[in-house]
């Protein structure tokens, strides 16, 4: 069976753990991705025969690890995609950003362009053609003065291409370990989780939170108390 991290499953959902690097769906590269791996999972945990159906309805950015949810039926997928639609989807994210916050809590809007051609995006003025609106709020949870490096919760209102990597950066505070976006870190693993998803369930209606930390290691070390 695949080792990947359940966090929770029933008949009509299941809330895993993306791994960092790991493609959400399958891409160019052609290497193995979370769709596929919790596909086999399923095939091989209930014996299923033949394709079995996993609807993708989120991703994460490759670096980018965390929690990922997949729908095990295809009423679970349209109605889950509703809830994303309407915001009644909820992320939240852990960042290890560079430098110290002069406020503590705050809202960074800003415009975003995504340059399809070399897939990044950019903070441009809000008349750009094609440009969107980005809205996130962060909250500063620990400041390491040693490391000048601040841990952040940062709470999405829109889901822009690269949006946390881009406005963070673009405040001064870049995330550790960006290769696209950073200054710090060169080298090392993006230090940006999605620790935390809220959904309604697309069956009994129940509104459900589900959470999942990274290890405190590496950068991550900073979750811990005595850092």
């Amino acid at each position: 069976m695949q080792n990947i991290k359940v966090i929770y499953e029933d008949n009509h959902i299941i809330v895993v753990e993306k791994m960092p690097n790991i493609p959400s769906q399958a891409d160019k590269t052609k290497d193995l991705d979370m769709l596929t791996l919790v596909k086999e999972y399923i095939k091989e945990k209930y014996n299923k025969p033949g394709n079995v159906y996993l609807g993708l309805v989120h991703r994460l950015d490759r670096p980018v690890g965390g929690i990922m949810i997949f729908a095990k039926t295809s009423k679970s997928a349209s109605r889950l995609s509703n809830q994303i639609r309407e915001k009644n989807l909820k992320k939240k994210y852990l960042a290890v950003v560079d430098g110290k916050f002069q406020e503590k809590t705050g809202t960074l809007e800003d415009y975003l362009y995504k340059d399809e051609r070399n897939n990044i995006s950019r903070v441009v003025n809000k008349d750009k053609k094609n440009a969107k609106l980005a809205r996130l709020d962060y909250e500063v949870l620990k400041y390491n003065e040693i490391k000048n490096l601040s841990l952040v919760k940062v709470n999405l209102h829109t889901g822009r291409h690269h949006q946390i990597r881009v406005q963070l950066s673009h405040s001064g505070h870049s995330i550790f370990g960006d290769q696209k976006y950073g200054k710090r870190g060169r080298g090392k693993q993006i230090s940006l989780w999605a620790y935390e998803l809220t959904i309604k369930h697309p069956i009994t209606k129940e509104e459900m939170t589900f959470k999942d930390l990274p290890e405190p290691k590496g950068t991550w070390c900073i979750l811990r108390d005595d850092k």
